[in-house]
């Protein structure tokens, strides 16, 4: 028995197939980088200076 060299597989099920492959990729990726970031110490920075940083203006502002 021969074996037929027409395409068996449509393209439809081809473009299915290269889109299934992309989501993993991009899935994988995005596992990488929470691991990434999860193994990088948080850096925790407050974002109001405190009185000793404000100018003499801010704190009349403010009434402190």
């Amino acid at each position: 028995m021969a074996s037929s060299s027409k395409k068996k597989t449509t393209m439809a099920k081809l473009n299915r197939e290269a889109a299934v492959r992309e989501r993993r990729l991009e899935k994988q990726a995005k596992k990488n980088a929470r691991k990434l970031a999860a193994a990088q110490p948080a850096v925790v920075t407050d974002e109001t200076p405190s009185d000793e940083e404000r100018s003499p203006s801010e704190l009349v502002e403010r009434g402190a």
